[in-house]
């Protein structure tokens, strides 16, 4: 815990000050007993007073100025608040390789679902926009905090052949772009961060399986992404063993691990792996908190403010029902 204003602490010594006081008062009455030599006309003039908890009273008025002083020094603490202003694109390959039914049902349809509960989970202030690509990228809805058109346009979803894994993610970063001139031209605080969140299941095709080097690859794509400061999250779905059929004959899709690392890698993003729906969501769902909350230093004075006030009332109360002065 930390303070916007330490130095209001500095009254606890007044606090200390007055505890100091009551007991000096406790003492001197003690000091005028003793001296009092005639107890019967002492028990007659002074009564037997209550208890312990004839003090009470004072504690709790004392003890609410300490938590008082406390609340005034403002109290401060680490806490995850939603943020309210990011952009995130969450880019979907649809090449034949999605239809392998090593995922139940198959990769697509686990992936459609897990996409919309990603969508769902979000906070409310995130701008979320979707790319979808095969042997080309296209953008199928721009950033949005309207959770419906990205969903509709999930359960729209349709496999083509190839995997252009670098133009997906030239139009992600393209797409971010748009929308952050758009909002800096109406925004004081500039561009909200971004991130985009990319799922595939194999090696890119276009340029060619070994052209993640080249200008419109995927290892240049994620250099470009790290030096506009836009990291990507990737996301290898699928197994070893999925397959498809491609003109009579079984062809083998296995996953593609180490690009999809290597680009998470090269941006500044994170790496993940998913053999089924449910580490699919599982993945979407941390992803989900990383994105959608922040830890900020918030004002915590409240809960002290109210116990100092509790404490009061108890001590007014007190007093009051034991019929006595404070303190």
């Amino acid at each position: 815990m930390t303070f916007a204003h330490p130095w209001w602490l500095l009254a606890l010594l007044v606090v200390a000050a007055l505890v100091a006081g009551y007991v000096w008062l406790l003492r001197r009455r003690r000091r005028d007993v003793v001296k009092f030599t005639n107890l019967e006309l002492l028990d007659s003039v002074a009564p037997k007073r209550p208890g312990w908890y004839r003090h009470v009273p004072a504690a709790a008025m004392i003890l609410a100025l300490a938590v008082l002083v406390v609340a005034i020094a403002g109290p401060q603490a680490d806490a995850r608040v939603p943020r309210n202003r990011a952009t995130v694109v969450l880019v979907i390959d649809v090449s034949l390789s999605m239809q392998a039914t090593d995922v139940a049902p198959n990769r697509l349809a686990a992936a459609q679902a897990a996409a919309k509960s990603f969508a769902d989970q979000l906070t409310p202030g995130i701008n979320l926009g979707l790319v979808s690509f095969s042997g080309t990228a296209a953008v199928l809805v721009s950033p949005t905090t309207d959770r419906t058109g990205v969903k509709q346009a999930v359960d729209g979803l349709k496999l083509s052949e190839s995997t252009a894994t670098g133009e997906a993610i030239f139009a992600a970063l393209q797409s971010i772009d748009s929308f952050s001139r758009t909002v800096a031209a109406s925004d004081a605080e500039g561009p909200p961060p971004a991130r985009i969140v990319l799922m595939s299941d194999g090696k890119q095709t276009v340029p060619g399986p070994d052209g993640e080097n080249e200008p419109r690859g995927s290892f240049t794509a994620a250099r470009q992404a790290a030096t506009e400061k836009i990291p990507v999250s990737t996301i290898s779905f699928g197994t070893e063993y999925g397959t498809i059929d491609i003109e009579g004959g079984r062809t083998r899709v296995a996953v593609d691990d180490a690009s999809m690392q290597e680009i998470a890698a090269l941006s500044g993003g994170q790496f993940f792996t998913a053999a089924s729906e449910g580490e699919l969501r599982q993945v979407y769902s941390e992803l989900g908190e990383q994105i959608g909350y922040e830890t900020r230093r918030v004002d915590t004075s409240r809960p002290w403010l109210m116990g100092g006030a509790l404490l009061l009332v108890l001590g007014l109360g007190a007093g009051i029902a034991m019929g006595r002065r404070l303190p």
